[in-house]
C-alpha cells in the first residue's frame, strides 16, 4: 500500500469516526438532554399544552379536551354556533381550526370575496348577540394568519357575555369576572394586545356552571 493510499484510507477513518462522534453527541445525547429538560421544567409545553376535562373519582385524569394553543368550533350538528359557548374568530385552516392545514385566507382586504364574507359574518354576530352592526369587533369576523389562533380579543369576549349567561342561566357579573380573569395582557407588557384564550374560558365556563346551583345545564357538543 504506497503513502498516498495510507493517507486516504486514514482521512476517510478519522472522517467516519469524527462523524460517529458527532453523531452520537449531537445527534442522540443532545436530543435527549434538551428533551429531558423539557419534560422536567416545561411538562405540559413539552407535551402540546393539553388541557383536560373533570377526572374521574378515582383520581384517574381527565379526558383530553383539546390544545391551549389551537382554537376550537362551538357548532353543532348543522354547523350552527352553540349559544352557550364564547365563539372563536373565524378559522381558514381546513374546515376550520385543523391543524394538519394551517392557513390564512390570502385574500387581500379589496378581495370582493372577503368584503362579502365579513359583511356576512358581522350580520350573523350582530343578531346572535344581539348587538349593533358597528359594535361587532374586527377580530369576530376575520381569520387570523394560521387560522389557529386560540384567542380573541376582550371586546369580543365581552360582547358575547349576556347571551352565553343567558344560555347558562348565569349572573352576567360572573361570567364578566371570569372573562376578566382568563385576559392576558400583552407579551412583557408592550407586545401585542391583550387576548382571551377561548377554550381555557369555556373549559372554565363549565367548572363555574357546575358550581352553581340553579344553573341551566348544557346539552350542546362542540365540533373541533
Amino acid at each position: 500500500m504506497n503513502s498516498s493510499t495510507r493517507a486516504t484510507a486514514r482521512t476517510t477513518w478519522v472522517a467516519v469516526r469524527a462523524m460517529l462522534l458527532f453523531t452520537a453527541v449531537l445527534g442522540i445525547g443532545c436530543t435527549l438532554v434538551i428533551t429531558g429538560l423539557g419534560q422536567l421544567a416545561f411538562a405540559a409545553q413539552a407535551n402540546g399544552s393539553l388541557l383536560r376535562g373533570p377526572g374521574g373519582e378515582a383520581g384517574e385524569p381527565g379526558e383530553v379536551v383539546g390544545s391551549s394553543l389551537i382554537g376550537q368550533a362551538y357548532l353543532d350538528a348543522e354547523g350552527s354556533p352553540l349559544p352557550e359557548f364564547f365563539q372563536s374568530r373565524p378559522s381558514a385552516a381546513g374546515d376550520g381550526y385543523d391543524s394538519g392545514a394551517s392557513s390564512g385566507s390570502n385574500l387581500g382586504p379589496e378581495n370582493a370575496d372577503l368584503v362579502a364574507a365579513i359583511e356576512e359574518r358581522r350580520a350573523q354576530i350582530a343578531e346572535f348577540n344581539g348587538v349593533a352592526l358597528d359594535e361587532v369587533p374586527v377580530d369576530a369576523v376575520t381569520a387570523s394568519a394560521s387560522g389557529l389562533d386560540p384567542h380573541i380579543s376582550p371586546e369580543y369576549a365581552a360582547l358575547q357575555v349576556e347571551r352565553v349567561a343567558a344560555a347558562r342561566g348565569l349572573d352576567p357579573a360572573e361570567v364578566r369576572t371570569l372573562v376578566a380573569a382568563h385576559t392576558a395582557g400583552p407579551v412583557l407588557g408592550f407586545l401585542g394586545d391583550a387576548t382571551v384564550n377561548v377554550l381555557e374560558l369555556n373549559q372554565a365556563l363549565g367548572e363555574l356552571q357546575a358550581s352553581t346551583p340553579g344553573s341551566a345545564s348544557t346539552q350542546g357538543s362542540q365540533e373541533n
